[in-house]
């Protein structure tokens, strides 16, 4: 696996910033494409002696994307692993407007797709394209509509791409993260991680959210040789999240009784 040139699109944050952290640890070149320009340049900063490399690049925009990886070439030759990570959580649920649509499907879909199309060319047999899902993307939520729908279509396409580049020897694969410790969830609860695990705990058996190291991991683990014979699959990493039902595994007996009673008493 030494050296091989790893490509993460939202790489300076959240997982996406533990997927470099992990591949780094692992002796890999990592290249990050984000548009968050200021970040990146302090993370080249702290990686100065490792093998890392940051473009500020709008994956949006085809042709920052194409001059980017003209630059990766330049600089490594090739990609060996793909990370479709970037993500646009901008989701009003029904009151969603045509452009908060356009816009989000744009960067969670439309955009990953598309970049791995400009990098399908630049890799080889064994390498590996990986897109993170979502459970929210196989269950159903209230008050989201854009976020769920972008990532259930980008499961579909994954296993699409792994029928169509299998005969390159090219694998495809997608690991899909329940609730995960992040920039987005800790604003939710102030950073109070605490409070993420106390409330995570109900719905994941685990007892806790995730935290971005474990997703990295997997995500790992999937790019490696000893993967080698998985394609076309969606990965839960998530504690367990989706093997609940809508009564969370407690059954009737719980709610009817117990929980029934709680309810009535804050009532």
């Amino acid at each position: 696996m030494a050296q091989r040139v790893v490509l993460i699109s939202g790489g300076t944050k959240g997982i996406g910033a533990a997927l470099a952290q992990h591949f780094l640890t692992l002796g890999e070149q990592v290249v990050v494409f984000d548009v968050d320009h200021e970040l990146g340049a302090s993370l080249v900063a702290a990686y100065v002696d490792q093998a890392y490399a940051f473009y500020p690049v709008d994956i949006c925009d085809d042709t920052a994307v194409a001059q980017a990886l003209a630059a990766v070439v330049d600089r490594f030759g090739r990609v060996d692993v793909l990370i479709n990570n970037a993500c646009s959580y901008n989701d009003s649920g029904l009151a969603s407007s045509r452009q908060q649509w356009h816009q989000t499907l744009d960067v969670n879909l439309v955009s990953a797709a598309l970049l791995t199309q400009q990098v399908v060319p630049l890799m080889s047999a064994g390498s590996v394209v990986i897109n993170l899902g979502s459970v929210g993307g196989k269950v159903a939520g209230i008050g989201r509509l854009l976020y769920p729908a972008s990532k259930a279509a980008l499961l579909q396409i994954t296993k699409n791409l792994a029928a169509e580049l299998a005969p390159q020897g090219i694998r495809v694969v997608a690991v899909s993260p329940a609730w995960t410790w992040s920039p987005a969830l800790a604003g939710m609860v102030a950073e109070d991680r605490q409070r993420a695990d106390e409330v995570g705990a109900l719905m994941h058996p685990l007892g806790r959210v995730a935290d971005p190291e474990e997703i990295a991991a997997v995500v790992g683990f999937l790019a490696s040789p000893q993967a080698s014979w998985i394609t076309g699959v969606d990965i839960p990493v998530d504690g367990g999240f989706t093997a609940l039902g809508p009564d969370q595994g407690k059954g009737p007996r719980y709610w009817l009784t117990q929980k029934t009673a709680d309810l009535l008493a804050k009532e």
